[in-house]
Parts: structure tokens; C-alpha cells; sequence
């Protein structure tokens, strides 16, 4: 097992009624809140009456940045950035899912910086001033509530990318699934594919002895399959949302990558397909898994295909290791189809005409080499196969 610096000083308020804590918490950090939010479904709910009653009751102001897109735009955080400083604010509050998150981080990071948010973004910056911020979550999927990345979309460019800033981790997340229980089905699945992805980025590495990861991967795994459908069929839940949500942000706040040599391979690949498709980011890394781990199956990583099977999905240890790796990726397949998640490219309206421009980019963006180092390092070619098998 490698070194590793484990450290996410992260509050959690989670469970039934967890919200009723927000405005005690958001005081402790500041007086003057940008409240980020999405399409209206936090209205709709009843949750935006809660937190504005919450808020103007400990005189707190607030100003609003709504609209924010699934996959954030840098328009939106220059907006967001524009509001703050017009208003000298000095909180920021994402109500939602992972987009509204990642769009505060971004205008966080961007406040006090001088320059185009955008230079933050692709690292030609540093944020070394930003704003404190803290979150209520409504969907279960990109974990944003516990970690500090974010991902933001520049159509202009067609480049979705995502960054890191310690200083933005969130100071609390607010936890409530039953927030969660109006979810549609499409982001449901969707939701449940991206927490496996995120799962499977660290999950699949070769000879680093990290057992107890691997084990909490699999659970991680476990739950999504379990879950998952539990969710899509019976919304009301509590159980099966709650175990979503949690799954969701202990995916990708760092643990299941302690100790592991891990770069990522399928994220990469699906970001070009949302910076010029603007498609759903889990049903895209659901279209795309399936396919790379076929295209990286040989006499190196087999065996850990194989075990993923066995562990995860219960397949016989006892048969040929091809086999069972087989079978696991077929597995895996069939259960995002099952969720009813569109299963080609072609379905979601992707044909070959971007494919040889989207592999370069995936490369080219993911490092400097020009490969996609991971558990099988990928050149532009081989990304430019996966997108055509995927078709």
C-alpha cells in the first residue's frame, strides 16, 4: 500500500429534519449567503420555503443565482461571481445536486481572483482566497458534498474539466434523503451509474495491496446494485435513498483511493462527450464502462475483472479467469439497462462525426503526455475504439 494524506474535514448533518440546523451552521462563517440552486425542483418540494425562512430568521441576506445547468457553464459562475461581488457576500449555499455544488466551488475559487474564473479552471491560476461554503444535497450522485473538485463546462471551447481546490472543500453538507424521494427515474439511474463510476475509477488498479479499500469499494458497489432499483421503484424509500446518498459521497471523498495508485479512465473519456453533446454525465460514463473494461481485458488485468465479479456480483471463483471477467463486465451491462439507462451512443444522439476529435481531446486534456495513465493506459486510439464500440 502507498502513502497517503487522508484528511476531509467535512460536517455531515445527516438524516430526517438535518436541514433544521442550516442557518445555525451558515452563521458561523458568515451573514451574507449566495443561495445556488437548479431548475425550480427545490420550490417545488418545499425546500426553498425552508432554508429562506431559516435564513431571514437569523437575518441573514440572501441573494439568488438559479438556472444553474447539469453540467455547469462558465457563464454561470461568472454570474455567480458577479452577484457576490455586487453584493459584498461572504457565504455561498448550492441547494442541489452535484451541478449547483461544482458551480460554487468554481465561483468560490473565483471571487477574489482578479482574473477569468475560467484560468482556475484549466490551473493557470491558484485560488488562494476563496469563500467559504456549505451544502444541501438533493441527489445522490457525484459526492461533491465531501470532497473538493468540481467540474465546469465551457461550450465555447467545448471543454468540460474538472479541478481541484483544497480550500473549497465544503464546511457541511446537509444530508436529508428524503429530499431525495421526488427525484425523476432518469437521474435515479443516472445518479446510481456515477456513484458506481466513481467507484470503479479507484477500484481498478493493479498490485498495490490496498485490501481494505477494495473491500469498501465493493460494499460501495453492493449497495448501488442493491439499491438501485429498490429507488426506481419505490421512490418513498427511506432506506433505499439514504443508502444511495451515503454510497454517494463515500465514493469519491478520497477513501477508496488511499493508498492506490489511481488515474482515471472512463470520466475522462465521457467529459468529451458532455462538452459537445451536453448529455448526462452518469448515462454517459453507463454507455462508456462497459466497453473500456472489455477494451482493457488481457493477461495484466484480468484477474482484478475477475475478482470484481466474484466479489461483487457473486459469479464462481472456480471458473476459467476470462470467463468470469467476461461475464462481470456483462454483468455490469446488464444492470445500467436494467435502470433503464440508454445503453449506445447513438441512443443519445452521438454519431461518428466528433468521435477522432473527442479521443484527442480526452488525452490531451487528462495529461500532457497525451495519455490516459490507469489501470491500462489508453492512447487516442484505443479512446477512439471504445467510442466506436460503444456506438
Amino acid at each position: 500500500m502507498f502513502n497517503f494524506v487522508f484528511d476531509v474535514p467535512v460536517k455531515i448533518l445527516f438524516g430526517k429534519g438535518s436541514v433544521e440546523g442550516l442557518a445555525d451552521e451558515i452563521v458561523k462563517y458568515g451573514n451574507r449567503v449566495l443561495l445556488c440552486y437548479g431548475g425550480g425542483s427545490i420550490k417545488k418540494i418545499g425546500l426553498y420555503d425552508t432554508i429562506t425562512t431559516q435564513l431571514k430568521s437569523k437575518g441573514i441576506f440572501y441573494a439568488e443565482l438559479s438556472g444553474i445547468s447539469p453540467n455547469p457553464r462558465i457563464e454561470e459562475v461568472e454570474k455567480g461571481i458577479a452577484l457576490v461581488r455586487e453584493h459584498k457576500l461572504n457565504f455561498i449555499l448550492p441547494v442541489g445536486g452535484g451541478s449547483s455544488i461544482d458551480c460554487a466551488k468554481a465561483i468560490a475559487t473565483g471571487a477574489h481572483y482578479n482574473g477569468d474564473p475560467w484560468d482556475i479552471v484549466t490551473r493557470k491560476a491558484s485560488a488562494e482566497n476563496v469563500l467559504p461554503l456549505g451544502t444541501v444535497l438533493t441527489l445522490a450522485a457525484t459526492g461533491s458534498e465531501m470532497n473538493c473538485g468540481a467540474v465546469i463546462t465551457n461550450c465555447k471551447t467545448k471543454e468540460k474539466l474538472g479541478f481541484e481546490v483544497p480550500l473549497v472543500m465544503p464546511k457541511f453538507s446537509v444530508m436529508d434523503p428524503c429530499y431525495t424521494f421526488s427525484v425523476p427515474k432518469a437521474h435515479t439511474a443516472a445518479g446510481t451509474a456515477d456513484i458506481m463510476s466513481h467507484t470503479f475509477e479507484s477500484y481498478f488498479s493493479l498490485d498495490d495491496g490496498a485490501y481494505l479499500q477494495d473491500r469498501f469499494a465493493e460494499a460501495v458497489l453492493k449497495t448501488c446494485i442493491h439499491y438501485g432499483p429498490i429507488a426506481l421503484n419505490d421512490p418513498d424509500n427511506y432506506d433505499a435513498r439514504a443508502n444511495l446518498m451515503w454510497a454517494g459521497t463515500w465514493a469519491i471523498n478520497g477513501l477508496l483511493g488511499c493508498g492506490k495508485m489511481t488515474m482515471w479512465s472512463a470520466h475522462p473519456m465521457e467529459h468529451e462527450l458532455s462538452a459537445f453533446y451536453d448529455i448526462t454525465h452518469g448515462v454517459g460514463l453507463a454507455i462508456l464502462t462497459p466497453h473500456w473494461m472489455r477494451h482493457v481485458l488481457n493477461d495484466n488485468t484480468v484477474h482484478k475483472l475477475a475478482e470484481y465479479g466474484v466479489n461483487v456480483w457473486g459469479l464462481s471463483a472456480d471458473a476459467d479467469v476470462y470467463k468470469t471477467a467476461n461475464a462481470a463486465i456483462d454483468k455490469t451491462s446488464e444492470f445500467f439497462a436494467s435502470l433503464g439507462i440508454p445503453m449506445t451512443l447513438r441512443e443519445v444522439g452521438i454519431g461518428e462525426e466528433h468521435l477522432k476529435e473527442m479521443a484527442e481531446a480526452a488525452v490531451m486534456h487528462r495529461s500532457r503526455s497525451g495519455k490516459i495513465r490507469g489501470f491500462q493506459t489508453l492512447t487516442a486510439a484505443d479512446v477512439l475504439a471504445i467510442y466506436k464500440a460503444a456506438l
